[in-house]
């Protein structure tokens, strides 16, 4: 099992991408009990991508949407950082 960091661009993103949407704000939850226990478990579909904030990335997917960007801490491969979340596309994406 991995321990979740979150950045405060993270909680920045996640309260402007969830303003209001419980069902949103569930399928996050879930995502990320997923990504705590396995985070390469087939219905994340984790993958390295491009992103616009913080280059070469892992992305997991939360809707046909919205993606999770994170990476494993350089010192404990157990600790997985939650970078930021937002859309594939439209103003709040987070890939280049």
């Amino acid at each position: 099992m991995y321990q979740l960091h979150y950045t405060s661009s993270f909680w920045k993103a996640y309260n402007s991408l969830t303003k209001g949407d419980i069902a949103l704000k569930k399928r996050i939850v879930h995502t990320l009990r997923l990504l705590e226990n396995n985070p390469h478990h087939p219905s994340l579909k984790s993958h390295k991508a491009v992103t616009r904030l913080f280059g070469k990335r892992w992305s997991a997917r939360v809707t046909g949407d919205i993606r999770i960007i994170w990476d494993f801490d350089i010192k404990n491969n157990l600790i997985i950082l939650v970078l930021t979340i937002g859309g594939h596309t439209g103003s709040k994406r987070v890939y280049q």
